[in-house]
């Protein structure tokens, strides 16, 4: 039976599903895991109600900031708090641009007004900051010093790389993005591409969602753990347990494997096998 080709939006919201669906990905909600206030239904939902968002990026209607916001208004409808802000910010520009070097395109082509509209879709999120830095999300006069500086959204995100690895996607072209989709290919097909990636890139460097909660000590000690998992030196069922027991959510890296299995799917990775 032949099967239709996917939109972007299509793959956008395939790759959503298929990352939280996945199970064991140490510390993340999946499908044996909830969190006491973020269940697996929040995160199915939010997928589907981000359509109107992912739909108007294919289109190219809008700047990436405008989009990010209209995707966070569209998943606000829920009371499972923050689900898929970060993964906006990779999905926007790649279901935009099609691939990375698109996605890269738009990226380096966005406005001031992009930055501002970003900030506005950041302060209705619940997402966790390091607190003390210059333009604080929860302040209304850092929309007025964005625009005073004349800072884009790509300079917002300049600003936010040395703290934030979702940032760093759009500083570095988007190079974690593409080494988690070269990870779900060489594992093969189905969920277990998707642990096996999780892993390797959860064990390449310290997940930056982890840092701003417990601190760089427990991310670095939670990267050399995902290490060990590869190198059969522990058990992956346990260190996922101690991952749930201590509230330790590699949130970022969950974030960046949407994207991966964006790019994944569009160059032919079979998910159902």
């Amino acid at each position: 039976m032949s099967m239709r080709k996917l939109t972007r939006a299509d793959r956008a919201q395939l790759a959503m599903v298929l990352e939280v669906s996945a199970y064991p990905k140490p510390g993340n909600v999946d499908r044996c895991h909830d969190y006491v206030t973020t269940r697996l239904e929040h995160f199915l939902a939010s997928a589907i109600l981000a359509r109107p968002a992912l739909e108007a990026a294919e289109r190219g209607e809008n700047g990436p900031g405008h989009l990010i916001h209209q995707a966070v208004e569209c998943t606000s409808g829920h009371r499972g708090g923050n689900t898929h802000f970060g993964a906006f910010i990779l999905l926007i520009p790649l279901v935009m641009g099609g691939d990375i070097p698109g996605a890269a395109k738009i990226v380096s082509h966005t406005s001031v007004d992009d930055a501002v509209e970003f900030y506005r879709a950041f302060g209705k999120t619940e997402v966790r900051v390091i607190q003390g830095h210059e333009l604080d999300v929860h302040d209304p006069s850092s929309i007025m010093e964005i625009r005073s500086r004349g800072m884009t959204l790509y300079d917002l995100m300049l600003y936010s790389a040395p703290r934030d690895m979702v940032a760093r996607e759009w500083i570095n072209g988007f190079e974690m993005t593409r080494r988690g989709a070269d990870l779900i290919h060489a594992a093969g097909c189905g969920q277990q591409a998707v642990v096996e990636a999780f892993l390797g890139l959860l064990a390449l460097e310290p997940d930056t969602f982890i840092v701003k909660k417990h601190g760089p000590d427990v991310a670095w000690k939670t990267m050399e753990k995902a290490r060990e998992v590869r190198e059969g030196l522990r058990d992956l069922q346990a260190f996922d347990q101690e991952c749930i027991d201590r509230g330790i959510n590699p949130g970022s890296i969950a974030d960046i494997i949407i994207a991966a299995l964006y790019i994944a799917l569009g160059e032919g990775w079979e998910w159902d096998c």
